[in-house]
């Protein structure tokens, strides 16, 4: 199986072969943050899995585990498509909602749940 996750105007992709190794769903303040949402979704997918397309700017910042995270954005609509964590670099992270796919595979995992707002769900 081939996925392909975009930003917003798709100068930036990312391509992705097999099921994800884990999705996990994010409600650390960073995060909240960054989506402009009240969590994050990452599906993450081993390196040698992924082939990156276009354009891309970088931003790295710690983590609330206390490894740097580098951040890749679109340069043109400012949209973060995938990340690399320090605390796992066998792996690159890409953001579920950047493949617009409704059936991609729910998250089996939320983190920093001590963030996650009371009228938000937990996951079971």
């Amino acid at each position: 199986m081939e996925r392909t996750a975009t930003c917003s105007c798709e100068n930036l992709r990312i391509v992705c072969t097999g099921e994800p190794a884990k999705v996990s769903l994010c409600h650390c303040l960073a995060c909240q943050k960054r989506t402009g949402s009240t969590y994050g979704i990452a599906a993450f997918f081993r390196r040698e899995d992924v082939r990156i397309e276009g354009p891309h700017k970088s931003y790295k910042r710690p983590s609330d585990s206390g490894f740097p995270v580098t951040f890749h954005f679109c340069p043109d609509c400012g949209s973060t498509v995938f990340w690399e964590p320090q605390r796992r670099p066998e792996f690159v992270a890409v953001g579920v909602g950047a493949f617009a796919d409704p059936s991609f595979p729910a998250p089996t995992q939320a983190v920093h749940s001590e963030s996650r707002h009371d009228w938000v769900k937990d996951i079971d």
